[in-house]
């Protein structure tokens, strides 16, 4: 390998002449050696370093070429070998060796590929510390020379955006992906729904009737939960959250990573509550305790032991609360992105929506700041490869109709709420408006209305106004208000056959 060393002593790295107080980027040049070596003698290195290691991975253009090449051969079905390879690649000058002479050496010299996947490992970290350095010294420059309207936080964020991007392992940005690649992914989640529990394609709601309607919650799916104030929207977030967190299962891969089974770890930003809020409202419901009485303190012995309980067995669940107040779309993008890098993520909850910023101040013009919000909500649930539900409310010309059911013309503010969304949900409680017109006791009327209060107690409707991949319909639940908690409606065709 003499002749490419001294090439790339002259003009590997675009230095003519490099001086002792210069640094070159780390590279090792002989670990690539060795791989593609190995790959030329046999093919089936390449299947074990293709999952993560790309062709730009490579330090030496020419081993970019030969590695880009021989993954295009052999995922073609033909052979990758220092004979086939050569017609593909031209013909160079290496310093006295010619690229049919240099392929021949590395197959020559190739040792054999039980090591592959730790040389392809070695060259994939140092490529990861070469784009490391190059995000250091964007970040140096852009802050001695950044302009008067590019803020520091703006900065930050956007080098915490470039970090996360190579944290992630696998995970490559930009450009076209090969038709064979997604329809791999297609049939992977297929067998993941075949065997997953309920054979949902998504993380299940933990509602049988909803998650037969949705499918489970998908990943990358931006998903709208929209009601009026009181009809319990926060809790059926909330309840599905839980559910999710509650079943997560997972396991430890060979390479440290950790990969989710089912359920999932959870992120929730109560932008309205407190965490302390939010913890009362999930243990009132499991407890089985009114939330109201756990507040006031008003509680029995057993119903404490209950609570006790239920906080013993909801400690140890992947749930994560930030309830900071005020935030921009900008800065619950870096924070989401800071969960999934250390905790992992694979739900998102935003409680609600009109409560957060653009990235900058546009009092003057709500619309266009939601448009930034809704577009970057939906970015980061395809960044994250996670469903983000966000919650948001319906304008008051809902209240103007004798038919209060929500329709997509009352998402509040913008159109883009719906245009960005995959799936808008809206929650309907009839019972809530009924409360409100009790006529006087003894009159006919009154007779009517208990009927109609006996038929819609207990009961809400989930209405899926919008499915891009699914239909539309409404779901019935079950509501019980003193503990905050939907859950499957018991109907005849639900209940188990007499024995």
């Amino acid at each position: 390998m003499a002749a490419l060393e001294k090439r790339t002593d002259r003009a590997l790295m675009a230095v003519a002449a490099p001086e002792a107080s210069v640094r070159m980027p780390p590279a090792n040049l002989e670990a690539e050696q060795a791989l593609l070596g190995a790959i030329l003698v046999n093919n089936d290195a390449f299947d074990r370093v293709s999952d993560f290691l790309r062709p730009e991975h490579f330090a030496e253009e020419l081993h970019r070429r030969i590695y880009e090449t021989a993954g295009q051969l052999i995922r073609a079905g033909k052979l990758a070998t220092a004979v086939t390879l050569k017609t593909f690649l031209g013909d160079h000058d290496l310093g006295g060796m010619t690229i049919p002479q240099y392929l021949a050496r590395l197959a020559a010299e190739a040792t054999t590929i039980i090591n592959a996947i730790d040389y392809g490992h070695a060259i994939h970290d140092l490529a990861v510390r070469r784009e490391l350095i190059n995000i250091g010294g964007d970040v140096v420059n852009t802050a001695y020379d950044s302009d008067v309207d590019h803020s520091p936080r703006a900065q930050i964020e956007e080098a915490e955006r470039k970090l996360y991007a190579i944290a992630e392992t696998g995970r490559y940005e930009g450009g076209f992906h090969r038709f064979s690649d997604a329809l791999a992914s297609a049939v992977d989640m297929a067998a993941k729904a075949w065997e997953r529990e309920g054979g949902l394609s998504g993380l299940a709601t933990g509602m049988q009737d909803l998650d037969r309607m949705m499918g489970g919650l998908q990943p990358s799916d931006l998903i709208i939960v929209a009601g009026r104030p009181g009809m319990g929207k926060t809790a059926l977030a909330t309840n599905i959250a839980f559910n999710v967190a509650r079943a997560f299962r997972g396991e430890t891969r060979p390479d440290g990573g950790h990969v989710t089974l089912n359920g999932g770890v959870v992120g929730f930003f109560s932008l309205e509550m407190s965490s302390e809020q939010l913890a009362t409202r999930i243990i009132a419901e499991q407890a089985e305790v009114p939330g109201y009485k756990i507040r006031r303190g008003d509680i029995t012995e057993t119903e404490f032991h209950r609570i006790s309980q239920a906080a013993r067995e909801m400690q140890s669940i992947p749930f994560f609360i930030d309830h900071t107040g005020g935030i921009s779309i900008a800065q619950l993008t870096a924070r989401a992105r800071r969960l999934k890098r250390q905790r992992g993520l694979d739900l998102l909850v935003v409680d609600y929506l009109q409560l957060l910023s653009g990235s900058r101040s546009r009092s003057d013009n709500r619309v266009q700041e939601l448009t930034e919000i809704t577009t970057g909500m939906k970015a980061l649930a395809k960044e994250l490869n996670v469903p983000i539900i966000a919650l948001s409310q319906l304008s008051r010309q809902v209240e103007a109709r004798d038919d209060k059911r929500p329709q997509l013309s009352d998402l509040r503010e913008s159109g883009s709420i719906e245009q960005d969304a995959d799936v808008v949900i809206f929650v309907y409680r009839e019972e809530y408006y009924l409360k409100n017109k009790q006529p006087r006791e003894g009159t006919p009327e009154f007779h009517d209305w208990q009927n109609e209060m006996e038929r819609a107690h207990g009961k809400a409707e989930v209405i899926i106004g919008k499915q891009r991949h699914g239909p539309t319909g409404t779901v019935e639940l079950a509501f019980e208000g003193e503990y905050t908690r939907f859950s499957d409606l018991a109907r005849d065709d639900h209940l188990p056959a007499h024995m």
